[in-house]
């Protein structure tokens, strides 16, 4: 179940297995000192995300995902006009008050773990709907159309 900021942690449902095995991944990349410093990377990152992605990419990718991550996933509101990848960064800085350089790290390590969940064939899928500069965000290579 998702956990909500609002309710104390002492009466927060725990989290599905899939879910923590996400957070232990994020925190890895991310040499994050604590569980909760990952779920707060995990929550911020894919609520961004989620402002993002449209379509079936949206949906696949919330299928593949734990449970609470896809709602976080899916609980956000598709922007009309999607961002770059730098403007994506500079967004999400801005809504959690954390620098460029953090929320940068924190974008590429969540991202790691969603890679894993979601796989290379709807990452490209997820890459192909999105403005420049997301791949690196995602780990790969910039791709550039053949001249």
């Amino acid at each position: 179940m998702i956990t909500d900021a609002r309710v104390p942690l002492a009466h927060q449902q725990p989290c599905s297995t899939a879910y923590e095995q996400m957070l232990e991944k994020v925190r890895y990349e991310g040499a994050y000192p604590t569980r909760e410093r990952a779920d707060e990377a995990v929550r911020v990152v894919l609520a961004g995300l989620g402002r993002q992605l449209t379509g079936d990419e949206r949906v696949d990718l919330a299928r593949c995902m734990p449970l609470e991550a896809a709602r976080v996933l899916t609980a956000q509101i598709p922007d009309n006009q999607p961002l770059t990848g730098w403007d994506f960064i500079k967004d999400l800085a801005t809504r959690s008050g954390a620098s460029l350089a953090t929320t940068r790290w924190d974008i590429c390590s969540v991202f790691a773990a969603v890679r894993a969940h979601a796989g290379p064939d709807l990452i490209s899928r997820i890459l192909h709907q999105l403005p420049t500069n997301w791949a690196l965000l995602f780990g790969q290579a910039e791709s550039t159309p053949a001249a």
